[in-house]
């Protein structure tokens, strides 16, 4: 089943290729100036330590604040690229659901709410175009933060390396150990989404009757309690979502406390300069972002799975 839906997601990208590979390269790009940067002060700092120029300083800052607007600019375009690519699956999906709902027979839709249709359209949809747009570029920026950043924290010192990225495991169990909820609590949501939709439309349709017997108070009563079930659904969702998150970025913050207490440790036996525990402090300070990121990322993929799933039985229905 994942497979399967790994390969739709490959269909929905593949119009798009050329895009998504610039889009993967720009955050390559700024994931080296991300890298490089650090390593710039380092050597900045070291090189005042020994001797102090004016010169050195206007130098280094210049070309420091040189570098960040470009990996600014290369970011901002990488964004560009990567959020256009999900806006253009959306556009595709919408296009091919209307086309492909066209050709089915009458018994489908009779067997078929219109509330939920209209649900999985629009919802379910947009969790497709996040998971296309934003999953994709949170992993890749990910990907290339800990495939560049490690290497390098791990060369200037390799026991505070490893004493930074130390409880990265707990964040992978945290969410392992809630993603099966996560996922469960959002098709729940999209479910009680698609019930209060269906009786909106049928509200509509039959306002006529609903007003010559005077039910008026019963179809209010009626909404009012899906409503109040879309509403418990939606807070037992967010409550697991304010419970993880935080927790992935306070463990997240625990390795900076870590470099922290042994960095100063290491720069007091002259194991370390300076200017290398400030880099490192700066290369772990990076990987906290991607790291936090990774919940919301993990959530909206599983939310792209259900999505998937439930668009793809109208495409997959007969005409």
């Amino acid at each position: 089943m994942a497979y399967s839906r790994i390969k739709k997601l490959a269909n929905y990208l593949r119009p798009y290729w050329q895009i998504v590979t610039g889009g993967v390269v720009t955050l390559l790009i700024v994931n080296l100036l991300g890298v490089y940067i650090p390593l710039l002060i380092r050597d900045s700092i070291d090189d005042l330590s020994k001797s102090f120029d004016f010169q050195k300083i206007i130098y280094y800052v210049i070309v420091i604040v040189a570098l960040a607007s470009i990996m600014w600019f290369i970011r901002m375009i990488s964004r560009v690229l990567l959020f256009g690519i999900g806006r253009q699956v959306e556009f595709d999906l919408k296009q091919k659901i209307f086309e492909h709902l066209l050709t089915l027979e009458p018994a489908y839709f009779s067997r078929q709410t219109s509330g939920d249709l209209i649900n999985r359209a629009t919802s379910d949809v947009d969790n497709v175009r996040r998971l296309v747009g934003f999953a994709l570029l949170s992993l890749a920026n990910t990907f290339f933060a800990y495939g560049l950043t490690l290497p390098v924290m791990l060369a200037i010192h390799i026991p505070l390396s490893i004493a930074a990225i130390s409880v990265y495991p707990l964040m992978l169990i945290a969410v392992q150990l809630f993603s099966g909820r996560l996922q469960r609590q959002q098709k729940t949501v999209q479910e009680k989404l698609s019930h209060l939709s269906d009786l909106i439309q049928e509200d509509m349709s039959g306002i006529t009757l609903i007003k010559i017997y005077a039910q008026e108070a019963n179809e209010h009563l009626a909404f009012k309690q899906r409503n109040r079930k879309l509403l418990q659904a939606n807070l037992d969702l967010v409550q697991t979502r304010n419970f993880l998150f935080p927790l992935i970025e306070a463990l997240s913050y625990v390795s900076l406390l870590a470099l922290l207490a042994l960095g100063t440790r290491q720069i007091i036996s002259d194991n370390i300069t300076i200017g290398d525990f400030i880099a490192l402090l700066i290369l772990a300070e990076r990987l906290v972002f991607p790291t936090a990121l990774l919940g919301f990322t993990i959530t909206a993929y599983q939310q792209g799975e259900v999505s998937i799933d439930r668009l793809e039985t109208i495409l997959l229905a007969e005409a």
